[in-house]
């Protein structure tokens, strides 16, 4: 239940803070201004992108609307299945969940994704993808930890247990 709940707030989080930093965005800029910058570094530069993370593949909203779609359903069922995980791991699938529904968000209502964080060097992007890229870092990261783990204390996981370890 913990792990469910570590999901859901974390889900939560993002996409408030996506919807909160993408308004902000729309009510202080026009699409192709840039707005704000931090030296060389950082610059807030307000773009309209019908593609994926970080403007790939554009024009392909109908494709990542059911991208979107299908990993939601994916975390949905298995925060349902599974009872217990790590922190990480439940903060790790809401970040990505979150990152997909701030995302699909824009996709449904406007056809587009506001984008706006500019590094200079990295294509312009939002809140959600940050959140989609350290989610799926976090989850890479746990799974490695874990396998390493399992590796050095001789533990083989079976898949021919059952859910109470038995087999």
């Amino acid at each position: 239940m913990r792990s469910r709940a570590i999901l859901l707030l974390t889900a939560a989080l993002v996409v408030a803070l996506d919807r909160w930093t993408k308004a902000w965005v729309r009510a202080h800029a026009v699409p192709g201004e840039t707005f704000w910058h931090w030296g060389r570094v950082v610059a807030f530069t307000y773009v309209l992108n019908r593609g994926a993370a970080f403007g790939l593949f554009p024009n392909g909203t109908a494709l990542f609307v059911v991208v979107a779609i299908g990993l939601l359903a994916a975390v949905v069922y298995l925060g349902a299945t599974r009872h217990h995980w790590a922190v990480s791991t439940a903060i790790g699938f809401g970040l990505l969940a979150g990152g997909a529904i701030g995302n699909l968000w824009d996709r449904l209502g406007a056809g587009e994704v506001v984008d706006f964080i500019n590094l200079h060097w990295w294509p312009v992007f939002n809140v959600a993808d940050s959140a989609i890229v350290v989610g799926m870092v976090l989850l890479v990261f746990e799974a490695w930890r874990r396998d390493s783990g399992d590796a050095r204390s001789g533990n083989t996981r079976s898949t021919s247990h059952n859910r109470r370890g038995a087999g």
